[in-house]
């Protein structure tokens, strides 16, 4: 559960960082298969990789990929997603193509959306990586749903608000 509060189940301790059974190291390993599969580019997983990477980096802010910048983006992402679905997704992922162009200077500006707020990490998330890997293998069927449901619960653990 929360940061430094492992909590025991069956023998096995939490992910202190997010609450899935099997500690930390099970959540890297998921996540490393979750990458390997979102690379193959092939769907449904290539084309949700930027909304999983944010669940995971959001509810893993200790992560060496979370660094200590602005989680700003992975909100946007995911707001873009709840929001809009992939339809969404895609046209924010169009605008930052369009603000990244060569022709800018500096870094691209994300689109303006609610600032995620100040508070401290949640004690645990209603959905977690785990939950989106079902065996550990992150069937398709049913994959888009479990993907939802995970960013759902990210943003509203993180917002404290429960519908997201």
């Amino acid at each position: 559960m929360g940061e430094g509060r492992p909590r025991m189940l069956g023998g096995v301790v939490d992910c202190v960082a997010c609450g899935a059974p099997g500690g930390g190291a099970e959540c890297q390993e998921l996540f490393e298969r979750l990458l390997a599969l979102d690379h193959a580019r092939r769907e449904p997983w290539g084309s949700l990789h930027g909304v999983v990477v944010a669940c995971f980096l959001l509810q893993h802010p200790g992560h060496p990929l979370a660094g200590a910048g602005d989680h700003g983006p992975w909100w946007a992402m995911l707001r873009a997603y709840l929001d809009g679905g992939r339809e969404g997704l895609g046209a924010l992922t169009e605008t930052m193509r369009r603000r990244n162009s060569h022709r800018r200077r500096g870094r691209p500006q994300w689109p303006a959306v609610p600032a995620l707020p100040e508070r401290a990490a949640p004690d645990g998330f209603g959905v977690t990586i785990a939950d989106v890997a079902v065996d550990g293998s992150f069937p398709a069927d049913g994959y888009e749903d479990r993907v939802r449901a995970w960013a759902k619960s990210t943003l509203a653990a993180r917002s404290g608000d429960p519908t997201g």
